[in-house]
């Protein structure tokens, strides 16, 4: 089995939590939704392409920034003092809001699709990308700093593997259920420690209306994950790796 593997770097950037509007805060490592997209958008990939995503990675800090933010509804009648824009009869608030940034951003990202043939296509189109990437918001531009070919085995480790650069990594359950990682510096009687979170994968659009009125939405297939640090590979455990024994979070 074959993955491309990325290393990136990002000065300043958000991965939107999809249910904070006040303060746009952001995930700690971009989702697999958001890499799955940046793939399909420079691979000019026009339907869903089956693949899997490992994510790790590390910021330095966290900020807070100002943006512009915009409200409206449908058909609200502009109403002086009450919209700052009038558009064709229509009102739309403006005003300021706060987004929550991660600064100096390092992820190392494995891309493994189901249909092993689109690796050399892929890894083309990151190395000569279409346009500019992004990760995050459209203005959250990525720095490529490496695109690499590379095999991934299922290896009985000789030794523990830890990860290095104060790496922190999205690790599917399976991989703490079946004890192949373990989480070093864990609290006496706490078994997982770190952040469980429920994040986007991929979606299907689904009509919930008629077939003369669609309502059409995307209906998302979610997975967990545990967001954790200094974590280490067990010997003689099973367990997926690269070329160079970088640790596989595979989903």
């Amino acid at each position: 089995m074959r993955a491309v593997r990325l290393k990136l770097e990002q000065e300043l950037v958000n991965y939107k939590v999809p249910t904070s509007f006040q303060l746009k805060e952001t995930y700690p490592l971009p989702p697999y939704s958001t890499v799955i997209g940046m793939i399909h958008s420079l691979c000019g990939f026009e339907e869903y392409r089956e693949m899997k995503v490992s994510i790790q990675g590390k910021y330095l800090s966290k900020v807070n920034d100002l943006y512009t933010r915009y409200e409206f509804k449908p058909e609200m009648t502009y109403e002086e003092g009450r919209h700052q824009l009038n558009t064709n009869g229509f009102g739309i608030g403006r005003g300021v809001a706060t987004a929550e940034l991660l600064t100096e951003v390092e992820l190392l990202i494995h891309i493994i699709p189901e249909e092993q043939s689109l690796v050399e296509e892929i890894e083309k189109a990151l190395i000569c990308p279409r346009e500019f990437p992004s990760l995050g918001r459209r203005e959250d531009l990525v720095v490529i700093k490496e695109v690499k070919i590379v095999n991934i085995s299922n290896k009985i480790l000789e030794d523990d593997i830890e990860l290095e650069n104060n790496y922190i990594a999205f690790i599917p359950e399976t991989m703490i259920e079946n004890a192949s990682i373990v989480l070093k510096g864990a609290t006496p009687g706490i078994e997982n420690r770190g952040t469980k979170f429920i994040l986007n994968k991929n979606y299907e659009l689904t009509n919930y209306g008629t077939a003369k009125k669609p309502k059409v939405f995307r209906k998302w297939k979610k997975v967990q994950v545990l967001y954790s640090s200094q974590i280490v590979a067990v010997e003689d455990e099973s367990i997926l790796v690269d070329d160079d024994e970088n640790i596989i979070f595979a989903v």
